[in-house]
């Protein structure tokens, strides 16, 4: 593990709204975020079903985080192909700054391609000197007592949302402490992210909440 969680190669921010927030912007927010919600899950990868006179059809769409295909290429090959890395980082970029909007985070409607006020980078690993082939293995189990934390942070940074939805409605306002602390979270998130399923790290997340 690095000594400064600011080294590790997965890094989130999000500016903070210092003038008054769109209230009614915030008000419906859960309908606001429809159309890029379904966006998001289009290019995310799934299957689907549906039925028409009693025949069910089913029907997928390729896409998501690359995974299982860079295991296979770490273990076998020690490559990790720059256009899958571009991908999900592309994918992970426009992944949080839908959760970046839904939490109330920023008033901006998520764009598909731009940076906006939500700044997540990753960086490109060496996979021959960065990573240990037989990692993506195991990471995953290693990963557990992330997953553990992140269950009970994560419905805390909900009740936060809940909670900064009313003061925002009624006062303009995100409170600056929980604003950090769901930023806090979707940053160790993401890092954990980066070591288990991203794959572009053997570097142990840091249990902490701090940039």
């Amino acid at each position: 593990m690095m000594s400064s969680v600011t080294q590790y190669p997965a890094t989130l921010s999000v500016d903070y709204q210092d003038k008054p927030r769109d209230r009614v912007n915030v008000a419906f927010r859960l309908l606001m975020i429809i159309p890029v919600a379904i966006i998001l899950s289009l290019i995310s990868g799934g299957s689907y079903k549906y039925t028409i006179d009693h025949i069910t059809y089913s029907a997928g769409n390729a896409g998501g985080i690359i995974i299982l295909a860079t295991v296979l290429m770490i273990l076998f090959q020690q490559k990790y192909p720059k256009w899958w890395f571009d991908w999900n980082l592309a994918l992970s970029r426009f992944s949080y700054r839908f959760i970046s909007y839904l939490t109330l985070l920023r008033d901006e409607y998520p764009s598909t391609d731009e940076d906006q006020s939500v700044h997540l980078n990753l960086v490109y690993p060496n996979v021959k000197t960065d990573l240990n082939r037989w990692m993506p293995l195991f990471k995953w189990f290693l990963a557990i007592p992330h997953y553990i934390l992140l269950a009970f942070l994560g419905f805390a940074a909900f009740i936060c949302t809940i909670f900064a939805w009313f003061t925002i409605v009624f006062t303009g306002k995100y409170p600056k402490s929980l604003f950090d602390f769901v930023v806090g979270v979707l940053r160790w998130g993401l890092r954990v992210s980066a070591y288990s399923s991203l794959l572009i790290t053997d570097i142990y997340p840091p249990f902490s909440l701090e940039p």
